[in-house]
């Protein structure tokens, strides 16, 4: 069984998140919607899929990269300026960064991450 983690995170300036992409990228406009982003992003496939067709070779994609957490969840509110962002799963980071860069590019930081 996957160990669950509590990732926090935070968004500088929310107005420039997001991500390379423009057909894949976040265009909420506010805490809440951003959450939810995120968070139907570690819940279903649909964010990895529509990327994985994008490849020169989606069938080349290593499939483990699609895993879900239907238990997933995400929540996310302004503190000092800023977005911070409280998510919990028990992805792996490096699946977790993808599809935050899918989404917002690099405009997010990782502060902490604790055993949830």
């Amino acid at each position: 069984m996957a160990m669950r983690s509590h990732y926090y995170l935070s968004i500088a300036d929310l107005s420039h998140a997001r991500g390379p992409v423009p057909a894949l990228s976040y265009d909420g406009a506010g805490p809440d919607d951003l959450a939810a982003a995120v968070q139907e992003a570690l819940r279903t496939p649909s964010l990895f899929e529509r990327w994985r067709a994008m490849q020169d070779e989606p069938d080349e994609v290593d499939p483990t990269l699609g895993a879900t957490d239907p238990a997933a969840t995400v929540s996310a509110h302004v503190h000092d300026l800023r977005i911070d962002v409280d998510l919990v799963t028990d992805l792996p980071m490096s699946i977790v960064r993808h599809r935050l860069n899918l989404l917002i590019g690099s405009s997010w930081q990782l502060r902490d991450m604790r055993k949830a």
